[in-house]
């Protein structure tokens, strides 16, 4: 598998029942594909991790991947995160059970930030990624959003980042849902308000189109990773030409 560093290219599988879905500003969904099969198909094609998202879960209290996980850990031998409607240890023992490599809590974190402390005394800090949905309010200024971007919490981005990595998240997953589906490329002052407060790595979300995109925050060193949706479920590149074209 080729390897750019420490610079992580993941593919992103937002799922509503039993599909792949995608959409924009986490809006308009429409399906794309089957998750099982798509994960397999990255993971053949170079990815270095899956995201496995149940975008409704929240709505419902509940994670329905735990089949797709299980199922996709035998053929996929490289981490898969999974997320979506863990709101509790138990819920977080059962991903790992089923096979997560670590987790990745929004709705749940922003309810019982607590949650971040039991969390990561019982597995560390490297279990679990914080995924904040962030919308600008101003050019400087974010607020993160729940429930698969359904709600926003009036939190303030930035100061929400200190917080959780304060009480112990091993990462960051920063989705802009301003340009999320969009594949008009990453919000980048986003992503530079982040690095300026964030001292643990952060995963990029939302907007890259075209390899262009990606080159251009991979030079930039702003963040650790990006996950990858649109651009992959819509055949505009692959992973291995995308890791192609960072090392040249």
């Amino acid at each position: 598998m080729i390897r750019i560093n420490n610079f992580r290219i993941i593919a992103r599988l937002d799922i509503k029942n039993e599909y792949v879905i995608k959409g924009i500003h986490l809006e308009g969904l429409r399906k794309v594909g089957n998750p099982y099969e798509l994960a397999c198909k990255y993971y053949q094609d170079g990815a270095d991790e899956i995201i496995l998202n149940d975008t409704v879960a929240s709505l419902y209290g509940r994670n329905n991947l735990f089949d797709v996980l299980k199922k996709s850990c035998e053929k996929v031998f490289i981490p898969i995160i999974i997320g979506g409607g863990l709101r509790s240890l138990a819920d977080v023992e059962a991903a790992l059970e089923a096979g997560a490599d670590r987790v990745f809590i929004n709705t749940g974190l922003i309810k019982n930030p607590k949650l971040i402390i039991d969390i990561t005394k019982r597995y560390g800090s490297q279990c679990l990624s914080c995924s904040i949905e962030a919308k600008a309010l101003t050019s400087k200024k974010w607020s993160v959003y729940y429930d698969c971007g359904r709600e926003d919490s009036q939190l303030d981005a930035m100061e929400w980042i200190k917080q959780v990595q304060d009480l112990g998240v091993g990462e960051i997953l920063l989705t802009s849902i301003d340009n999320e589906g969009t594949k008009n490329g990453f919000e980048i002052p986003l992503y530079e308000a982040a690095s300026k407060v964030a001292h643990i790595p952060i995963i990029a979300s939302g907007g890259a189109g075209r390899i262009e995109h990606i080159i251009s925050m991979f030079k930039s060193g702003l963040v650790r990773g990006i996950a990858l949706a649109s651009i992959l479920h819509y055949n505009i590149s692959t992973i291995s030409d995308i890791k192609k074209e960072l090392i040249n």
